[in-house]
């Protein structure tokens, strides 16, 4: 065995604890070192469950493998519930709101054999694409640190990025997975609507009709069969507490799908060099690419955009003024002018015209099943730039733009890392494809992992990383 236990993946883990090469105490352990050593200079978990997970990792020792991730630990950010465990969502005032059962794709992990050692931090409210509250303070990106790791899960990201965990596990409902994953050079799959149960112990009102319809768990890790490896143990994630869980099974590609490069007039270019380059690590691969724009991709943004800030409004506003943080105030007052809320007949129309969005959407992906664009169409932020008011706040919106798309239109993604600019700033692309299609989108990912393999995990920097 060579190399650092928590420098490998957790397939590899897994084979190593099942083979007998390692004990699944040797891997907690290793990662909560690891842990013990930096992530004060990160901010990446804000719990650790050291002594459950070596009890929990002493019995699984005791017994033969029950499943893929046996032994292997994880992390889940806070707005997953994990039994017995305080669900703050990054807010202090939530500090006792502990709850009784797991989370329904948390459950899953523990089923295939993992071991939750933490929890990971999150934007409060998760209503920013930056890592900061009140209740924990910021997370750090460790590749660069006065940029953003992203958000709301940048604490899974950068967990993942510095060998604090192997694989962790968030959701994404404007790009709260892959913009992080992205930002911190790793990688992440937005399951489809519906693939993942989601259901909560905790009391509450239900989620908002927006959260129903856009939001998917999914995981983040180094590698991309990692994800393939998670996502086999979410899919199978069934709870009677959430009747939206759809049993589905992909179907298999014939042949290597087509895939629509997406790229606009507006992208950094470095950004822009990235997504060509993954372009042509899949045409070489086999795969018909060709430059075209899928539809309406500004149009379905905005209507994300006037859904969601109509939400907030009507349901959430003063709980965020009351007990967020003066920066995810800040930045829903800028989100709030960009898009102001409807009335009742603007919301109802903006709602059902969705379902045309989706149409054609569905047209598309029948010609090009596959899109190939960037995750944000800019080079991670700097530390704040999220708090300088609506323009821009703007700014951050037309660049993420075609992630919140993938969330409005409940679509399958794969964020993949697709190299390092030349300031040492990770670059993220993403595969897009039909609800239920993960895995067509995970088997296009490997060639692009592949064409551009990171340095993962890394060390915290100081100063830039540069490659």
């Amino acid at each position: 065995m060579s190399g650092a236990l928590w420098t490998r993946d957790a397939v590899s883990l897994a084979a190593l604890i099942a083979e007998g090469t390692a004990t699944a105490v040797e891997v907690v352990e290793a990662h909560l070192d690891r842990i013990a050593r930096i992530d004060s200079e990160i901010g990446a978990l804000t719990t650790v469950f050291a002594e459950a997970a070596r009890a929990e990792a002493a019995a699984a020792d005791r017994r033969a493998p029950i499943g893929p991730l046996h032994g292997v630990p994880v992390t889940v950010e806070h707005d997953l519930e994990v039994a017995g465990r305080p669900t703050t969502r990054g807010v202090a005032a939530l500090g006792r709101a502990v709850a009784t059962a797991d989370a329904p794709a948390v459950a899953a992990l523990r089923r295939a054999g993992a071991i939750v050692i933490g929890r990971t931090n999150v934007a409060d409210f998760a209503t920013r694409w930056h890592t900061d509250n009140d209740a924990s303070g910021p997370t750090v990106n460790p590749w660069y640190p006065t940029r953003s790791p992203g958000g709301s899960s940048g604490g899974d990201a950068a967990a993942v990025a510095a060998g604090l965990t192997p694989l962790g596990l968030g959701t994404d409902f404007g790009g709260s997975l892959r913009i992080p994953a992205a930002f911190c050079g790793v990688a992440a799959l937005r399951t489809t609507p519906g693939r993942v149960a989601v259901a909560a112990s905790l009391p509450g009102a239900a989620p908002a009709p927006t959260s129903q319809l856009f939001a998917a768990p999914g995981p983040v890790a180094r590698s991309v069969r990692d994800l393939a490896t998670a996502f086999e143990v979410l899919r199978d994630s069934a709870d009677v507490r959430e009747p939206g869980w759809i049993p589905v099974r992909d179907t298999a590609d014939a042949a290597a799908p087509a895939v629509a490069v997406t790229l606009g007039d507006d992208l950094d270019p470095q950004v822009r060099a990235a997504v060509l380059r993954c372009a042509d690590a899949l045409e070489r691969a086999g795969y018909p690419v060709a430059h075209r724009d899928p539809p309406l991709v500004r149009e379905v943004a905005a209507d994300y955009g006037r859904l969601v800030s109509t939400e907030i409004v009507a349901q959430r506003r003063e709980v965020v003024r009351r007990f967020g943080s003066a920066g995810a105030n800040v930045f829903l007052d800028a989100a709030i002018e960009l898009f102001p809320p409807l009335d009742p007949a603007g919301y109802t129309t903006a709602l059902g015209e969705r379902r045309t969005r989706r149409a054609a959407w569905s047209r598309f992906l029948a010609e090009h099943p596959i899109v190939l664009g960037p995750v944000s169409t800019e080079l991670p932020w700097p530390v704040g730039y999220d708090l300088g008011g609506t323009a821009q706040v703007a700014t951050m919106y037309a660049a993420h733009r075609l992630t919140v798309a993938t969330d409005y239109l409940a679509l399958a993604a794969v964020a993949v890392p697709a190299g390092v600019s030349a300031e040492g700033l990770p670059i993220g692309v993403q595969l897009i494809t039909a609800p239920f299609a993960e895995l067509r989108a995970l088997r296009a990912a490997v060639h692009l992992e592949a064409a551009c393999p990171m340095p993962t995990p890394i060390s915290p920097a100081t100063e830039p990383v540069i490659q």
